[in-house]
């Protein structure tokens, strides 16, 4: 902020054009009068800028600088695009054949995408990572892995010109991959603390939408809705039961919290801090339920508290991380010179523990704010940890455990194993209808998941197994009627993508299958039934029952019909899922280990950096290097290939997105590896959950 003074006589030699950035106050009424009639201030300009006459004393003037957000890091060497950029949400393919959804790469045919083809989410990639090596002041060798990314790869080099060949620059090896080259890994639970709290915790809710932004309907179908990233951790369950009686300084403390919290969002905080003021008076909140929580966020906007917490525990497991939370929470105790009356074991970790420790160090409000970093990762393991959470994630890493080992056995064992998850996820949606909760267990959509990575990895073990599949018909029909069932026993899953529009008649079929509820009205029914003469007149109406059970038994069977053909549509986009590998077929096996299951990152990281060649990968050559190598070359001029291991810093981008498990096998490769002192910086087009994947694959950002 600046003051200035004025020496200008006449303020209208000066005034700024209209549209040069500056825009009229408008004052009411109240401030004109409270001026006086004495007052003689004028604001004249000099310079650009408005400045009051020399009695009219000094006016603050204000300067806003665009910092424009071109990417969200989670540590110095972490980072992903903003969710809700024109980048992230930039297609990534069109609609076809190859394509499974505009928020991921095509499957890889060999041939890469060249003119007018090419995604709109391609080219603003490449103008980012473009961009972000100009900032960076790095000279790029780009490699690539996969069709898109050799897109991408190639649209760098055109940017890329003789001035930027000729300035002298770090040089860094970029290596661009495809995430559909390997879609196993996101869509697994793993061993990841961060990506439990994410998959768990409620989103932010967008503040913008493709659906309001101006453009043409093209890019309005086939655009990217990215979930925000900004998740909102559930501190109310942890403020609101300490000490209650004392609702005043409760209060107090929680508003001195939140306003040390984020000061950019006053008025959401100021309406939750009402809502529970209401609360705890017993009075009615002003708005729904969710907005009665008190929330926080992992780092705060004024002073970034909590960041140092999120990038020690990024590519942690989930007990190591928790462990390690468990230790914080023990020295901010220490620091506040706070004693419980509990005994803590040093290495193992429960909720039981963690709660209280929390209540202690936010008991006090000068320890609340000063540990509101630790606080709120804290209370975000609390929520990811919990017995809800923790069995549905457990029980998904186990049910993922048993397909793998079954995918080493026989295709036979693998779709038996895959048909009973989806019969047991039947009756847990039956359990849910009568009881209106599930208690952690998979349903109908967590079984479908469960078939995606059944199918993967079928079309890794068993690629020739069938014409069309990498199961036999006999095995893929057994499967097909098992989502059949279920699909008519839970008509809740309508409004997954591929039975768009036939919710209605699910419900209306399984109101009909299942009339418990007016059985249980029959009795008292037909205590007041009279015989009497009219019931002869309606003796005839028999006939027309008949023609009702009849035209629903025709409804039913054209219900069936119509399923059926929906649920073949899904296993043809199974299909084309387990085809991933056959397509480009990669070397997967790196050890003798058959139980090796990390990821395509870490396998390739691992090759390249032992100066091995991988399949498919292909390098970029610069302006000058395609010179040297068609030109020069048949003189004996010609410039060797560069090697990515041979740069001092590496920058990956997978495009698609990343998770956490990928960054934890990715700095293994790399301290495995000859040169652990490289520096290796690891990007992504956003933060990938299993759920994330479901929504990509099969939900509504799924070209299914």
């Amino acid at each position: 902020m600046n003051s200035r003074e004025s020496d200008d006589s006449n303020p209208r030699e000066s005034l700024i054009p209209e549209g040069e950035g500056w825009s009229q106050l408008a004052f009411d009424g109240d401030d004109i009068s409270n001026s006086g009639p004495n007052s003689t201030a004028k604001v004249v300009y000099k310079d650009g800028f408005p400045v009051p006459a020399a009695d009219g004393g000094q006016m603050l003037v204000v300067n806003v600088h665009h910092f424009p957000l071109i990417l969200c890091p989670f540590s110095p060497r972490v980072f992903v695009l903003p969710s809700e950029g024109s980048v992230a949400e930039g297609n990534l393919s069109v609609e076809h054949e190859n394509s499974i959804s505009p928020g991921l790469p095509s499957i890889s045919t060999g041939t890469p995408d060249d003119g007018e083809d090419v995604p709109a989410g391609a080219t603003l990639t490449a103008q980012f990572l473009y961009y972000l090596a100009t900032k960076m002041d790095l000279k790029l060798e780009i490699f690539s892995l996969g069709d898109l990314s050799k897109t991408v790869g190639r649209l760098l080099m055109d940017m890329s010109s003789l001035y930027d060949v000729g300035r002298r620059k770090r040089s860094a090896g970029l290596l661009l991959i495809d995430r559909t080259l390997d879609l196993l890994t996101p869509c697994c639970h793993g061993d990841s603390l961060v990506d439990r709290i994410f998959s768990c915790l409620p989103r932010r809710e967008p503040t913008t939408s493709l659906t309001h932004v101006k453009g043409s309907q093209s890019q309005l179908k086939h655009g990217v809705v990215r979930p925000p990233l900004d998740v909102q951790i559930p501190l109310d369950k942890i403020l609101e039961e300490e000490t209650l009686g004392d609702n005043f300084q409760l209060l107090e403390s929680i508003e001195a919290f939140l306003h040390g919290w984020d000061s950019s969002n006053a008025a959401a905080q100021i309406v939750d801090l009402t809502n529970l003021s209401k609360k705890l008076n017993g009075e009615k909140p002003l708005q729904n339920s969710k907005f009665e929580q008190i929330r926080g966020s992992f780092v705060s906007t004024d002073n970034f508290h909590g960041t140092k917490y999120l990038e020690a525990v990024l590519d942690r497991r989930t007990k190591d991380g928790a462990v390690l939370i468990k230790k914080w929470l023990q020295e901010s105790l220490r620091q506040e010179n706070i004693t419980l009356n509990m005994k803590i074991r040093q290495r193992s970790i429960s909720n039981t523990e963690l709660q209280p420790m929390i209540k202690a160090i936010a008991k006090s409000q000068s320890s609340l704010v000063r540990n509101k970093g630790i606080i709120q990762l804290a209370a975000a393991t609390l929520t990811a940890l919990d017995e809800l959470h923790s069995t549905r994630w457990d029980g998904f890493s186990s049910a993922e455990k048993i397909l793998n080992v079954n995918a080493g056995d026989t295709s036979q064992s693998l779709a038996s194993q895959i048909s009973d998850l989806i019969n047991k996820s039947a009756l847990v949606g039956l359990q849910e209808h009568k009881s209106h909760s599930s208690q952690g267990l998979l349903s109908l959509q967590d079984a479908l998941l469960l078939t995606v990575i059944g199918y993967i990895l079928a079309g890794e073990n068993f690629p020739t197994s069938g014409s069309g599949g990498p199961f036999s018909w006999q095995e893929e029909h057994f499967m097909q009627e098992a989502i059949l069932d279920a699909i008519l026993e839970n008509p809740a899953v309508a409004r997954l993508k591929f039975l768009q529009g036939l919710a209605e008649e699910l419900k209306a079929n399984f109101s009909r299958r299942n009339p418990d509820e007016k059985k249980e009205e029959s009795p008292s029914q037909l205590e007041t039934v009279d015989f009497d003469d009219d019931q002869w007149e309606s003796w005839g109406d028999e006939n027309e029952d008949t023609d009702k059970t009849k035209d629903q038994a025709y409804g039913d069977m054209q219900l069936k019909l119509e399923l059926r053909d929906r649920v073949d549509n899904l296993f043809k986009f199974l299909h084309k899922l387990s085809s991933l590998r056959r397509i480009m077929p990669l070397e997967t096996k790196l050890n003798d280990d058959p139980y090796s299951n990390k990821g395509l990152l870490y396998k390739v990281l691992t090759r390249v950096l032992a100066k091995y060649d991988f399949p498919g990968l292909e390098y970029h050559s610069s302006t000058v290097g395609r010179l040297f190598k068609s030109g020069f070359g048949r003189f004996g001029l010609g410039q060797a290939k560069p090697s990515l291991a041979d740069q001092d810093i590496i920058l990956v981008f997978v495009i698609g997105g990343i998770n956490t498990v990928e960054v934890r096998e990715a700095h293994e490769a790399l301290s495995e590896s000859s040169r652990p002192d490289k520096e290796l910086i690891l990007g992504g087009t956003t933060l990938l959950t299993p759920d994330d994947m479901f929504e990509l694959l099969l939900g509504e950002s799924s070209f299914i």
